[in-house]
């Protein structure tokens, strides 16, 4: 017998209900939200993705397929949701020889095998090698990345010369670009407070455009850069030769595009992380982008990787989830099939001032005030990294940010190696040596200048309890010092030995250590060096 609905009953369901609904009613706003944001992305993506195709040398089309395809594939698949990729400027640079010596057939097989190495690294798990990147060179990324975003807008304040060339804009077209820019730059840092319905960057571009549309005012527009105008991208395999010379042409190009393209990913990826709060996904981002330059290799596009302003437009837009990638990727292919009319008529000043906006947002401006309070090798990483990445581009920034730390880091940890000197308690008329700091390549040295075999006594011990035994370098310091006390014709002990340790001693077949003996080092052990026995205390 069903038991009657009593009041309690009644309003605990008019709750449910009423939470249902606001469940709901968050789930269209966030909807809403992402679908805004991901058109935001796909306006900016437009100037962008047609001028890294004019820098590599190809058809603005190949660059704009590419911004399609590449962000559809790591929006659906990626490492991070929220992220945004496409053609990007650092591997268009790379392209530009490549192009011009052997044409864009050469280009497609290069993005192809691109993708390739990049899914290899991404079976391998490679992309954890990310992780080694010290934060200095993630400040010096950002900082060089946002002065580089910077410095490639003022190339949409030229105008053709009538000669093949660009110049500078003067007079009224300048001024009034200037103003349509810090009007945009001023909307988006308004807008917030006015309404959150319509992500600020949105709004600018759209407000901006209708007064340049509707005044007809003599500024450069996206159609001064290129027709975007163009059908579905095709599969075709590329037109080149499948011989082991093409491979030798393409091979060098194809893997530096890969590093350079996972390196700028995975930074993008922990950058993204560091503002959503999430974590992990290097090898799977990894995987996405490899997939994605494969196919777009097919379909005769540029290839790409994340791009951290567009990634940077879409987060602070409030792009959390993958529909925000997609919908950005989606709506730049309707452009191209639909709608190239309106969005050729849109003032280059708004997305400008967009970027500019982005540049502001990604600049660690907190920076100055870390540079003095760090270690100054870190502040000079920062510095180097910074201009590094503006000089020349990111990857070679990187690697240099990352082997200056390395040596920095090597330095300080051989500098802190020392021995303390006792007697032995346990031996009488023995000396210890209380090893303490890593023993490795840049210690080795200082290592075998600790000891003194002509005046110490028969006996002595090497104890590693507070130290650790890295590399062959090490192994080979070892070797020097008990080559000099068997000279003296004195008695060496090594103690306290960890298990990595007695592994590599083990390994490397100079000193042999009977394993069996205490292979856990659940007590203390003494390997004496002379005699090749082992024993415990």
């Amino acid at each position: 017998m069903t038991r009657p609905t009593t009041l309690a009953d009644f309003a605990k369901r008019l709750r449910s209900s009423q939470a249902t609904t606001q469940m709901s009613k968050m789930g269209v706003a966030q909807f809403r939200i992402e679908i805004l944001a991901g058109l935001t992305v796909a306006l900016a993506l437009v100037p962008e993705a047609v001028a890294f195709a004019f820098v590599a040398g190809v058809d603005p089309l190949v660059g704009l397929y590419a911004a399609f395809m590449v962000g559809l594939i790591t929006a659906l698949f990626g490492g991070r949701p929220g992220m945004i990729s496409g053609a990007t400027g650092a591997l268009a640079v790379v392209m530009v020889a490549l192009v011009a010596d052997h044409g864009p057939q050469y280009l497609f097989a290069t993005v192809v095998l691109m993708g390739i190495i990049q899914l290899l690294a991404g079976v391998f798990r490679l992309a954890k090698f990310i992780r080694m990147v010290p934060h200095p060179v993630m400040l010096g990324f950002v900082n060089g990345l946002a002065i580089v975003i910077f410095l490639a807008q003022l190339e949409q304040f030229k105008m053709p010369d009538g000669l093949g060339g660009h110049e500078w804009m003067t007079g009224m077209t300048l001024w009034l670009t200037l103003g349509l820019v810090a009007g945009t730059m001023a909307l988006i840092y308004l807008a917030p407070k006015a309404t959150k319905l319509v992500p600020a960057p949105l709004a600018a571009i759209g407000i901006i455009a209708a007064i340049v549309i509707v005044l007809d005012l003599p500024v450069p527009r996206v159609s001064d850069l290129a027709s975007i105008e163009g059908g579905l991208p095709s599969f075709a395999i590329p037109d080149v030769p499948f011989t082991l010379e093409t491979l030798k042409i393409i091979f060098p190009y194809a893997f530096i595009l890969a590093a350079i393209g996972l390196i700028e990913s995975l930074l993008t990826l922990n950058l993204v992380g560091t503002i959503t709060g999430k974590t992990g996904g290097a090898s799977k981002e990894s995987l996405a982008q490899g997939a994605a330059n494969v196919v777009t290799g097919f379909f005769g596009g540029m290839g790409g990787c994340a791009m951290i302003g567009q990634s940077m437009i879409n987060v602070k837009s409030g792009g959390r989830t993958r529909l925000s990638g997609t919908s950005a990727a989606l709506f730049l292919l309707a452009f191209i099939l639909f709608a190239s009319s309106i969005i050729e008529m849109i003032p280059l000043a708004a997305l400008v001032g967009v970027m500019f906006m982005v540049v502001i947002g990604t600049f660690a401006w907190q920076s100055f005030g870390v540079l003095r309070r760090v270690p100054i090798s870190d502040a000079l990483v920062i510095i180097l990294v910074t201009g590094v990445t503006v000089a020349e581009d990111l990857a070679t920034a990187v690697v240099v940010g990352v082997i200056v730390s390395a040596l920095v880091y090597s330095w300080n940890a051989a500098s802190r190696i020392h021995a303390k000197v006792r007697p032995s308690e346990s031996e009488i008329g023995a000396r210890v040596y209380e090893i303490e700091g890593p023993l490795f390549f840049g210690s080795a040295g200082s290592f075998i200048e600790l000891f003194d075999p002509e005046n110490d006594p028969d006996t002595v011990i090497l104890d590693f309890m507070n130290s650790r035994v890295v590399d062959h370098s090490a192994l080979q310091a070892i070797e020097a010092v008990a080559d000099k006390y068997q000279d003296a014709g004195k008695r060496l002990q090594l103690r306290h030995l960890t298990p990595d340790c007695h592994r590599l001693l083990s390994k490397a077949g100079q000193l042999m250590i009977d394993m069996d003996d205490d292979p856990d080092y659940l007590v203390a052990v003494d390997y004496d060096i002379k005699t090749g026995r082992l024993g415990s205390e």
